[in-house]
């Protein structure tokens, strides 16, 4: 697919991964929609890239709904979709307090794993009537796991089931989408410098990349974004997860 002209939604836009995937595809000459559950990061991310600014919880229909309508209305149904959308809450199943709290765990499942079923499907929805490009393709949905889907730390628990949840729905999604000429891919990135990690004292992140293979040092989110790149011009890459780790993989804690 030709980034140039076309029409483009990333989640999680106002910051970290979300923004650096905003500012590439821009730069790439794509028509930016910057969506954030903070309207002031979302407005401050469009401005600065020419794009479009929208607000909403990823999670809740109502307002997805309303965001995909705003957006065919003004530039088109997009034809990719980046989900960056997440959180990342820890806590041991069973702490020094007793077992984790419900509600907690399902908090992490909401925004990650059912917020971004909940995109897909609106953002596919969407594509099955827009025009046929090369290939009969009309878009593609790049999802955002992590490494923590395949080993999951102590006091993971949580966001592993939300990011396993999104490895797993990759290919059925892949392979029903198919007939509309939908792709489906994942990224898994590893320990990346997003702008929770820059609260870290520089020793502690030192620490971090010391276990990366190679580069020994964390991801760059715009290492992230061409990743994203790669996933929406590659026309045969479909119903895959891309590890972006550096071979990392993480010890039990």
């Amino acid at each position: 697919m030709d980034i140039h002209g076309t029409s483009a939604l990333v989640t999680g836009a106002g910051s970290g991964l979300g923004e650096a995937t905003a500012r590439h595809l821009a730069t790439l000459g794509a028509q930016v929609a910057v969506l954030d559950r903070s309207g002031d990061r979302a407005d401050a991310v469009a401005r600065e890239i020419g794009g479009q600014s929208l607000v909403a919880d990823v999670a809740d229909e109502t307002e997805m709904s309303a965001a995909f309508d705003r957006l065919a209305a003004t530039q088109g149904s997009p034809r990719i979709v980046a989900n960056c959308a997440g959180i990342g809450t820890a806590g041991r199943i069973v702490g020094r307090d007793g077992p984790l709290s419900l509600a907690d765990f399902e908090k992490v499942i909401r925004v990650n794993l059912t917020g971004t079923f909940n995109v897909m499907r609106l953002a596919a929805a969407a594509m099955q009537s827009l025009p046929a490009l090369e290939d009969d393709e009309r878009g593609v949905i790049i999802n955002t796991a992590s490494v923590a889907a395949f080993e999951g730390q102590i006091g993971q628990a949580a966001y592993s089931a939300s990011k396993g949840g999104i490895v797993a729905m990759t290919l059925p999604a892949a392979r029903e989408f198919s007939r509309f000429g939908i792709r489906v891919n994942v990224i898994a990135p590893g320990i990346f410098l997003t702008p929770l990690l820059y609260t870290l004292p520089e020793e502690a992140q030192a620490a971090l990349a010391a276990d990366i293979p190679f580069p020994h040092r964390l991801g760059d989110p715009s290492e992230f974004a061409r990743t994203v790149q790669f996933c929406a011009e590659t026309a045969y890459f479909n119903g895959e997860t891309i590890r972006l780790d550096g071979a990392v993989r993480l010890k039990p804690k």
